[in-house]
């Protein structure tokens, strides 16, 4: 009998302890719920992106080296006229300018509470991170371990057998031209792109995610549209091709040779993959230093990382946009207008680098702009822009 109650003790003891377990886990999982429901409320959003491994789960990436590099700090630039209500209007919260790898303006307009140091606040970069996959995808087409752009993603990723990627190629996921049905508002809680941010906030695979899309509205190569989740497709031919982790492959191949001043780190999903089409985190500085190694043709102080010619390939306009839109290469964007070396890297709510490449002009900004969707404000961004560049042509 004793026996009997010590074997119950235990067994409601141990029945208790997974209570207590799941309990916690649940309570993570809803929190991060929370967390995406409340990310953009006016109230959180700043400093929300100053802190999204707060938020949910991530892994960081430190970079092989303690050395660092840093672009070094030059007369200040006497900015154009409207500039400090452009900062204000877009909730701008860092913007550095550089020219040739000197730092000509820096400043920091909007701020979390208790940002001390804001320099040192890795942000949130959104879509920005698609043009530092686009670089990793470049080395390793370089160095052949992905040599044939116009492979079907399923020789990486068998699991898109049958998915709506079946018949899609690698350039094809590159330049938005899957043909795949996404949906992306922002604005409408069941869209396909607010459906992922829930998979990410509840520690779900993105991998089944993609898998599970079964619609296309055009032949793959044939009709460009932004589709996020194309992005993500790419990290999972990197992977397949690799056997490798796209934070482990990004910090050897681009991270640690660029050298930047704090750690970055990307959000994850619950089995650890990289939310690589948007959830990468570094300080503004850093941002600005990877344009600059871009404008630079690939080169990082003397470090070559990614060759010319696939920076030059890669901002190409090359996807089948409309001639009076914004153009678009391989996860870089070319704004209507621009002459040859200028585009740009950018992520919803008012993430860019602009590079002015014949300029040696790197434009990095990070903001918290709640109206980027709001007619005009794209076009006003480019045209700050190209104000500023303007006045650093000489």
């Amino acid at each position: 009998m004793k026996r009997s109650l010590r074997y119950l003790a235990w067994g409601l003891g141990a029945l208790l302890i997974a209570a207590l377990i799941i309990g916690v886990w649940q309570r993570e999982r809803v929190s991060r719920l929370l967390a995406v429901n409340s990310l953009f409320a006016e109230d959180k959003i700043v400093q929300n992106f100053t802190s999204m491994d707060d938020l949910f789960l991530s892994t960081e990436m430190p970079p092989a080296s303690d050395t660092v590099n840093r672009l070094q700090s030059g007369a200040p630039m006497d900015m154009p006229a409207g500039f400090a209500a452009w900062t204000q209007d877009r909730a701008v919260t860092a913007i550095i300018v550089a020219q040739n790898g000197v730092i000509r303006h820096e400043s920091y307009p909007l701020t979390a509470d208790g940002e001390d140091d804001p320099a040192a606040s890795r942000r949130i970069s959104w879509s920005v991170a698609k043009s530092f996959l686009a670089t990793l995808m470049g080395v390793l087409h370089e160095d052949d371990t992905i040599p044939d752009l116009d492979a079907p993603v399923t020789d990486y990723v068998p699991t898109l057998n049958g998915s709506a990627y079946d018949g899609a190629t690698i350039r094809d996921v590159l330049q938005m031209s899957s043909g795949v049905t996404f949906d992306e508002d922002y604005l409408d809680f069941w869209s396909d792109i607010n459906r992922m941010g829930r998979v990410l906030a509840l520690g779900r695979s993105m991998d089944g995610f993609a898998e599970g899309l079964d619609g296309t509205f055009a032949v793959p190569g044939t009709d460009w549209q932004y589709v996020s989740i194309d992005t993500h497709v790419i990290g999972m031919v990197i992977r397949g091709a690799t056997g490798r982790s796209i934070p482990d492959l990004l910090n050897e191949k681009v991270l640690t040779p660029l050298k930047p001043t704090a750690t970055p780190y990307y959000l994850t999903d619950g089995y650890g993959v990289a939310f690589v089409l948007g959830g990468l985190n570094l300080t503004t500085h850093d941002y600005a230093l990877f344009g600059h190694m871009i404008a630079s043709g690939g080169i990082a102080f003397g470090t070559r990382i990614v060759s010319e010619d696939w920076i030059e390939e890669a901002t190409q306009a090359s996807a089948n946009t409309d001639p009076s839109e914004f153009g678009y290469g391989y996860q870089w964007w070319i704004p209507p207008g621009s002459t040859d070396g200028q585009f740009l890297a950018r992520g919803i709510y008012g993430q860019y680098i602009y590079i002015d490449r014949p300029r040696g002009v790197v434009i990095a900004v990070n903001a918290a702009d709640r109206g980027f969707r709001n007619a005009g404000v794209s076009d006003s961004n480019i045209a700050m822009f190209r104000q500023i560049a303007e006045v650093l042509k000489e």
